[in-house]
């Protein structure tokens, strides 16, 4: 009986102390990549101040990392050591290694985030924490074929540029709602989902990328907008993440046009353009089945949920579903 024990107890220390497969093993991959993932996190935290025109500091990398201000003092002399920041002050920079590496883990979320809503189908409060998970897991190389199965989108869903393969990175053009002028039509380019509550609040009374809106109505209270079908009210603490660019000469020629959904059965319509929300692999199909500028669509038949419905195109019949065919703007044309 001493005898399996003892067996037992070696077996053990033998599985703990495997050099690939055993506990310590595991422990020490767990360790690495937690590791490697806080000063990713911490790196596009410095990435997002300098870009908001400020710099990041002790203090507030505490703050947007949960993490105690021992544990960030050591986790910024480790990253000053691996040459990714420098210390001025009280003041944390970016070094030009540390800026290339936080716009790779940048384009990374924002890939996936740009796959997960439009491929994968995730509702859109959720795809900021699952593109948070897996932007530490690919390689550029990887990115590379991402960006290209998705026909290189250049926004992710909240209207966020993607950083191209070099680490070109665009800003964001426009005016915050709060300051938009009143009843002056303005595309909504930009839905920030932070904090998370302000978002779910966007998403809930309907507002969304793309979206033309007017001001009608600015108090302390409240902000009041519409569409011209709809009414849309938040709080200004909510109405601050909105961000409106003024119409161009294409998208106020398309005054006068409606979404293809709303278009009657066999009523012919001319596609007047797909809406920008519609990015890659999305936006390259729907070109590809001739749903372009100029042609001539029509619905032709319905299912009794009437979702998908089925449309005639360049003499092709095909299925879009109704969020698809939401982004098509037409010029319905008259009866006859």
């Amino acid at each position: 009986m001493n005898g399996w024990v003892v067996l037992i107890l070696l077996c053990g220390i033998v599985w703990i102390a495997l050099p690939r497969i055993g506990l310590l093993a595991f422990y020490r991959t767990w360790r690495a990549t937690r590791e490697r993932e806080l000063v990713e996190d911490a790196l596009k935290h410095l990435l997002n101040r300098e870009h908001q025109g400020r710099h990041a500091t002790p203090e507030s990398l505490s703050g947007a990392l949960a993490l105690p201000r021992a544990r960030s003092m050591r986790l910024i002399e480790k990253m000053e050591a691996q040459g990714l920041l420098e210390t001025r002050g009280a003041e944390l920079h970016l070094t030009p290694e540390g800026e290339r590496w936080a716009l790779h883990v940048v384009r990374a979320h924002r890939l996936w985030e740009r796959y997960l809503a439009d491929e994968a189908r995730m509702p859109l409060a959720r795809v900021h924490n699952e593109a948070q998970r897996r932007e530490h897991t690919l390689t550029a190389a990887q990115l590379d074929e991402l960006e290209a199965a998705m026909g290189y989108p250049r926004r992710d869903p909240h209207g966020d540029p993607i950083p191209d393969r070099e680490g070109s990175l665009s800003d964001v053009a426009g005016t915050l709602l709060t300051a938009w002028p009143l009843d002056t039509p303005g595309r909504i380019v930009h839905l920030e989902d932070e904090p998370a509550i302000a978002y779910a609040q966007i998403l809930a009374v309907g507002l969304r990328l793309g979206q033309v809106v007017r001001v009608l109505e600015r108090t302390p209270e409240r902000l009041v907008l519409s569409d011209g079908e709809h009414e849309y009210r938040l709080a200004p603490a909510v109405a601050v993440n909105v961000t409106l660019a003024p119409l161009t000469e294409e998208e106020a020629a398309r005054n006068h046009a409606i979404p293809l959904s709303d278009v009657p059965l066999h009523q012919s319509a001319e596609i007047v353009a797909l809406d920008d929300a519609l990015q890659g692999f999305t936006r390259r199909r729907l070109l590809d089945l001739g749903l372009t500028p100029g042609a001539v669509v029509y619905p032709e038949l319905q299912n009794v949920f009437a979702d998908p419905r089925a449309y005639r195109v360049r003499g092709t019949l095909i299925a879009l579903r109704r969020d698809q065919a939401d982004r098509i703007w037409v010029r319905p044309h008259r009866s006859n």
